[in-house]
């Protein structure tokens, strides 16, 4: 496969799972939460009102259905300042960013971030370690459970995110799975099976089981379901560490076979910045 139409596929999965998560969402959490989706000239905007974490106000999978313009970020800060929100992230591939980007980023007052690496391999040379720490699927009357370990595993707030996380349980493009030291479940993560693409996200382990190999026996029971629901490629994307500092869950990946496919520069846009002091 191409390096271009597998950038393509691998935006393309995460901007569908993002809004999956968010779409799905039951009234109550959407109410809690502010939330608000959008397709957007290709790819999708995710507006979180009253996320306390600035993780889930989004704009991404943008650049392969209709090319990036002044006109296509008018229209995703148009929605933003439609929804009232605080700020969001912008996430483009860099094949993506136009030659212009320079001129656009800055008429918006939209500036650079973090930075996050996206990886990829073809599902047949993916080889995850091993824990002796049972791992299986989640069932639906677990699916709260589920949801407050990962939340708990990001250290973010359960308010609303909990019951968002647990509406993907039951979905059929989503599988999760957990992990248990006896009859404590610990960690826990999500496949979410896109064609011929099967994206790992959401992976997260609590504090005190860490570094026993949950990770690990996530990611293999995901990539063997990825497998078995016939997907050819895996994708992943993570934080990119800074320079000094390590990101374990980057390192599992790396280690299991997935390779670095790009480094995808966050853009981030707030209501209060203008043009002129756009850093």
């Amino acid at each position: 496969m191409s390096q271009d139409r597998l950038t393509a596929l691998a935006e393309g999965v995460e901007a569908e799972f993002m809004y999956q998560y968010e779409s799905l969402a039951p009234p109550s959490a959407r109410s809690t939460l502010g939330i608000t989706t959008t397709r957007i000239g290709g790819g999708v905007a995710l507006s979180m009102r009253h996320d306390v974490t600035g993780y889930w106000s989004k704009a991404l999978g943008f650049g392969f259905d209709e090319p990036i313009t002044r006109d296509l970020v008018d229209r995703v800060v148009d929605f933003y300042r439609a929804e009232d929100s605080r700020g969001a992230t912008i996430q483009i591939a860099p094949s993506a960013l136009p030659p212009d980007w320079d001129d656009i980023h800055t008429g918006h007052g939209i500036s650079p971030g973090s930075s996050w690496v996206k990886l990829a391999c073809p599902i047949d040379a993916f080889r995850p370690g091993h824990t002796g720490m049972r791992v299986g699927p989640v069932a639906p009357d677990a699916a709260s459970e589920w949801a407050s370990v990962i939340l708990r595993g990001f250290g973010m707030p359960e308010e609303g995110l909990a019951e968002m996380l647990a509406a993907s349980v039951g979905h059929p493009a989503f599988r999760p799975f957990a992990v248990w030291d006896g009859d404590e479940m610990v960690a826990g993560a999500n496949l979410f099976v896109h064609g011929e693409i099967g994206s790992l996200n959401a992976a997260a382990t609590l504090p005190g089981h860490r570094n026993r190999g949950a990770q690990s026996a996530l990611l293999a029971a995901r990539a063997k379901e990825a497998e078995n629901a016939g997907c050819r490629w895996l994708v992943a994307e993570a934080g990119l560490p800074g320079e000094g500092a390590t990101n374990p869950s980057l390192n599992n990946m790396i280690a299991a076979g997935m390779r670095t496919l790009y480094n995808r520069q966050n853009w981030i846009w707030r209501p209060d910045v203008g043009p002129a002091d756009g850093s």
